[in-house]
């Protein structure tokens, strides 16, 4: 069996030969391509021989997996698969396996470090005392006390709930398919947690049923006072309708670290310029712990495939 990891993925080489080596050795033959590339043909010659690719965020068409004719498992160092052409995946037999968990506490620390950002106004109070200033006009908002909504309650937002709570929110979460434990939070619906909620955070896959399931409607029943934080993926979020909500002052501000196309993002996107943000270029799962852990993972997937025991199948 030959696996191929097609992109490098975050780690060390070193780091990554090692945990190959640990898992792989003796087992499947493997091959690395320690350089990023997008052209299509490439991506079809590092391929195809191919039983197995492993693959981090790289988009993997249609017309590429047509090219790898062997292939039977794609194993995703990634929570995502919409970067994944799915549909011809399950035609066609290939197994798609990801690394759901891998950046549940680097995700869950971004969403509060980031908020604590926003509502202390830290960015501006750095650039006050680095201008002889003063707090003047910086008095901001405590996380305690407010009600937080997590729409998304699967492994990233239950671990934003478990921190919520332990700030002093009240925690409101949509209904997940699976057992999440949550005893603390209130069930609501999604209108329920936008019209109620002062924080609402994000934590949805992308989909035909989330593609734009915050548009003008849903952001219309928010407080003035409220904040929504988008680290899922950017289409779910009508950007426009977000962009005119913050600069007519409707709410009081946004979080986004998910756009829809991978960073770099335009300096003319409309949330760019609007008002009382604090935007990061999809660096959520972005952590040296976090990497490792999706390393280690995704070849964890490799392993139970060969052994006719796959997990983390999508």
């Amino acid at each position: 069996m030959k696996v191929v990891i097609i992109e490098p993925l975050g780690v060390k080489d070193e780091f990554l030969l090692e945990t190959v080596n640990s898992r792989l050795e003796g087992v499947a033959e493997t091959e690395y391509f320690n350089t990023l590339t997008t052209d299509t043909d490439e991506l079809i010659k590092r391929g195809k021989d191919a039983d197995v690719i492993v693959v981090s965020n790289l988009p993997l068409s249609e017309k590429v997996l047509e090219g790898c004719k062997n292939l039977k498992l794609i194993s995703v160092a990634f929570t995502g698969v919409d970067h994944i052409a799915m549909d011809y995946c399950r035609k066609n037999g290939i197994m798609v396996c990801n690394c759901s968990g891998y950046s549940n506490h680097a995700v869950s620390e971004l969403v509060f470090g980031s908020l604590l950002g926003l509502m202390r106004n830290i960015i501006k109070c750095d650039e006050r005392a680095r201008q002889e200033g003063t707090k003047d006009g910086l008095i901001g908002n405590e996380l305690y006390g407010k009600t937080f909504g997590v729409i998304g309650a699967g492994a990233i937002g239950s671990q934003v709930a478990l921190v919520a709570n332990a700030f002093g929110c009240r925690v409101w979460a949509t209904k997940h398919d699976k057992d999440i434990n949550l005893p603390f939070a209130e069930i609501k619906t999604i209108d329920e947690i936008m019209a109620g909620c002062d924080i609402i955070s994000l934590h949805t896959p992308l989909n035909e049923s989330t593609k734009g399931m915050i548009g003008e409607k849903e952001i219309a029943l928010m407080k003035k006072n409220a904040i929504l934080v988008n680290m899922a993926r950017g289409p779910v979020v009508d950007s426009a309708a977000l962009a005119n909500a913050l600069n007519e002052e409707k709410i009081a501000g946004a979080v986004i670290d998910v756009f829809e196309t991978e960073p770099p993002v335009s300096k003319d996107h409309v949330l760019v310029t609007a008002k009382n943000t604090v935007l990061t270029p999809h660096v959520a799962f972005a952590t040296k712990e976090a990497l490792e852990l999706r390393a280690e993972m995704v070849f964890d997937n490799v392993v139970q495939f060969i052994k006719g025991t796959p997990k983390n199948v999508m």
